[in-house]
Order: structure tokens, then C-alpha cells, then sequence
């Protein structure tokens, strides 16, 4: 039997994000602090590996910057492209191929 409740419920979950298909390094502490959401800076990392996936985020202090650092594997390239995004600005501050 289909209740209200029922409907209510699954409109609610409807409404919520799938969960990413990357692994997820994302302390609390640190998203308060972020002014560029995780979707931005994922576009921003994605435009500078064309054709790649992301494997994995972390949000990270180094050197006393907020960064995202996206892990990005293209298909058919051994090795993974780090790309480092300002959680402030979104301004690309770094871009490293790293082979296996």
C-alpha cells in the first residue's frame, strides 16, 4: 500500500545528490571555510584534463592554502593527473602527472 508518507519519503530522497563515485577525503572542519563548492572546483579540474575521471578528492591546508586536490585518470594513460583548485578562488594553482 503506497501511503503519503511513503510518497513524502521517497520525493525526499529523490531530492538528495548520489553520493560520488570517487573516493572523498572531505573533513568537516575544513568545508566551512571553502567559497567555491566541490561541483565548481570538480568542473574547474575536469576542463584541465579533457576526457579524464575523477578518482578522488581531498580537501586539503597545504602550505596555509585551502586547495581541493583531484586525483583524474584519462583512459589509456598510465598514471594519474593531480589537479590542485583553491577552494577560495577556483584558480588552478598546480597540475602534476603522476606515473605509476
Amino acid at each position: 500500500m503506497i501511503t503519503f508518507t511513503s510518497i513524502a519519503l521517497l520525493a525526499a530522497l529523490a531530492q538528495q545528490p548520489a553520493a560520488p563515485a570517487y573516493k572523498r577525503e572531505v573533513p568537516d572542519s575544513l568545508i566551512a571555510k571553502v567559497k567555491v563548492s566541490e561541483d565548481s572546483a570538480r568542473a574547474i579540474a575536469l576542463r584541465r584534463v579533457p576526457g579524464g575521471t575523477i578518482e578522488a578528492l581531498e580537501l586539503e591546508r597545504e602550505g596555509g592554502t585551502l586547495l581541493y586536490s583531484w586525483d583524474i585518470k584519462v583512459a589509456g594513460k598510465p598514471g594519474i593527473t593531480e589537479v590542485h583548485v583553491s577552494a577560495r578562488t577556483g584558480r588552478i594553482l598546480s597540475v602534476e602527472h603522476e606515473a605509476n
